[in-house]
């Protein structure tokens, strides 16, 4: 029953819009007023068949089977795949619905076998010390900010950085508000003293390209790149080849942040007028918080619509009242779909039944009238 739960932000949310007396240390909670997503184009009636016949195959799977063995769909497994989760698939695939249905399943092995749904803030955040990935902020149509500072890059190579990255695009999608599905990626090269080749290795790029195209699809809205030295523009021409061409058009080079975010949420380090200072010790419990009560929000929106496959992002995200499963009937459709029941008891007409019969049982005793012969 999709019945509609208020979406409130938490109070140490709220309180980041507020202009700070010294630097801001904590995330933003919202867009500014006049940032707003661009309108999702109708699904045509090609789009549509296609999608339904996604949607009842995914509806269909009984377990997914990966190397850690076969299981139903979990209900974090089944809240994710949202109705728009399975549009960005179909369109990723250039909506060739067994493709798309294909890549679907290798993502929820995936993700099962990675262990994103497993990854911690506190096996995460040695990473995050430094501030070398923030969140923070909107771009002018409503998309997250995720900014990458590989100067302040603190560990050495390891599985960790990379599911570093993937801990948090995970969170960055829990803080995206309705209608925009997409994120800003704003990566600064800039060197610092204590490092000054920013470029990260081949072989950890490829990885995180593979994950990024193959299990997060359709969801770059933007990459914004400045400073960007000789050694990492030959990086990104070595890499090249691995990016797909829509992506590729994604990527902006030393091009002016300003006409993509609104300067009083972009940082001053990428040129805005954002005074922000990493603190982890301020930053990283608030920005934890904040994605757990947007998360708790959403669960409990997807549990009250019934737990449904294919259900509506807006809806989770606040935005429409109501989600898949139809609202509950009023007192008066019921009272329209239900016809009245006779309110007379049944006892009273039981003897008259009785009555009927009794009467007939003496006529057929009676003896029958003699005709006079004419």
């Amino acid at each position: 029953m999709a019945t509609a739960i208020s979406q409130t932000p938490p109070v140490a949310a709220e309180g980041v819009q507020k202009k700070p007396s010294g630097p801001l240390r904590v995330p933003l909670a919202h867009p500014t007023a006049d940032s707003h997503p661009k309108e999702r184009p109708a699904l045509t009636a090609e789009h549509q068949e296609k999608y339904d016949w996604l949607l009842s195959q995914v509806k269909g799977y009984t377990e997914i089977t990966s190397a850690k063995g076969s299981a139903p769909l979990s209900d974090h497994e089944k809240q994710w795949l949202t109705k728009e989760c399975l549009l960005r698939y179909l369109r990723a695939t250039k909506w060739h619905q067994k493709d798309a249905e294909k890549r679907l399943r290798e993502t929820l092995v995936w993700r099962r076998e990675y262990g994103v749904e497993d990854l911690t803030a506190e096996h995460i955040s040695p990473e995050n010390e430094t501030g070398k990935q923030v969140v923070l902020g909107f771009d002018k149509e409503g998309r997250v900010c995720h900014y990458l500072n590989p100067g302040r890059q603190n560990t050495q190579p390891s599985p960790r950085q990379v599911q570093h990255l993937v801990f948090m695009l995970e969170r960055v999608i829990e803080l995206m508000p309705a209608q925009q599905e997409t994120l800003a990626l704003l990566i600064n090269f800039k060197q610092s003293k204590s490092r000054s080749n920013t470029a990260p290795g081949i072989g950890l790029a490829r990885e995180v390209l593979h994950i990024l195209q193959s299990h997060y699809p359709e969801r770059l809205g933007k990459a914004l790149i400045i400073n960007v030295p000789w050694i990492v523009n030959g990086f990104f021409k070595l890499i090249t080849p691995f990016i797909d061409p829509m992506t590729r058009d994604k990527l902006k080079f030393n091009e002016d942040m300003r006409q993509y975010v609104p300067t009083e949420q972009l940082w001053t380090e990428f040129n805005g007028s954002l005074e922000f200072e990493y603190d982890h010790s301020v930053y990283w419990p608030a920005f934890i918080k904040m994605c757990a009560d947007r998360r708790e929000a959403r669960t409990q929106r997807w549990i009250a619509g019934g737990k449904q496959i294919g259900e509506s992002e807006d809806y989770l995200a606040g935005h429409a009242e109501t989600g898949m499963a139809p609202p509950p009937a009023t007192a008066a459709e019921a009272a329209v779909e239900k016809p009245l029941e006779s309110t007379e008891p049944a006892a009273v007409a039981e003897p008259v039944v009785e009555k009927k019969a009794e009467e007939e049982v003496k006529a057929e005793a009676a003896p029958t009238p003699t005709v006079a012969a004419a």
